[in-house]
């Protein structure tokens, strides 16, 4: 039997450490060629695309770009096309992330926080769109938790998740029938590069109904059934967060 996702090409970005390395693993196991994109991280991106090619050779392909700097969005869908032919499907995973409180908050804070989380996702699916509805692709957004209930001390990055929800929901009327829109909204499921203490960490867990931190592997499998199985799903936001967005 061929493998679920065997011939798929899967674009995503931020896709060399993290939850999109983690994304990368799990739909390459299924068959798909990735394309990973990334910024700055070149050698993770190289060791992460060396493991995997060395599973299946010549599966996993790289593209680099600034997503702030709005010249590079063209050039990633091109490059990508030029190295994998077609384009099934585009995740929209890279983020920036930290705080920002009220009196604090810079336009240069704004132009990031924003732009990775809302502008960028916008113009990359634009940009990759006809060749989504070409393949009868979709695309996976990453969304929040906190785009639905502000996370103190983030405003600003709680409104460009928020709008990436809506974004969700707009593209998914825009785009189809040809392409499917979808986004998951992680909880506790890797704790911030920035330090946060024991107590923090206990606290968030103890808000959620299994008691425990997710796993980046409950985000991958989301992903694969929302490219694989959900066909009959758009415009929606599955979240995966052991049930703390319920908690009052």
């Amino acid at each position: 039997m061929p493998d679920p996702l065997e011939n798929k090409t899967i674009l995503i970005t931020g896709g060399a450490h993290r939850i999109g390395a983690h994304m990368a693993k799990t739909l390459h196991q299924q068959g798909a060629n990735i394309v990973l994109h990334y910024r700055n991280s070149k050698d993770t991106a190289e060791s992460l695309q060396s493991d995997l090619n060395t599973q299946r050779p010549e599966s996993v392909f790289l593209v680099q770009g600034d997503l702030l700097d709005s010249g590079n969005i063209d050039d990633i869908v091109e490059h990508t096309l030029q190295q994998a032919d077609h384009l099934d499907v585009l995740i929209n995973n890279a983020s920036s992330f930290y705080p920002t409180p009220v009196g604090s908050v810079s336009e240069q804070h704004w132009d990031d926080l924003v732009g990775t989380n809302m502008k960028a996702p916008f113009f990359l699916s634009q940009a990759a769109a006809p060749h989504l509805q070409k393949q009868h692709g979709c695309i996976v957004n990453i969304v929040d938790i906190h785009a639905e209930r502000p996370l103190r001390q983030h405003p600003v990055y709680s409104m460009a998740k928020a709008g990436l929800v809506m974004m969700t929901r707009a593209l998914a009327c825009e785009l189809g029938p040809e392409v499917r829109v979808n986004a998951i909204a992680p909880g506790a499921i890797l704790w911030p590069d920035t330090d946060m203490d024991a107590a923090t960490r206990e606290k968030i867990i103890s808000r959620t109904f299994l008691k425990r931190k997710g796993d980046p592997h409950d985000i991958a499998k989301t992903a694969l059934f929302l490219i694989k199985d959900a066909t009959y799903m758009s415009g929606q936001v599955l979240t995966v967060d052991g049930g703390r967005s319920l908690n009052s």
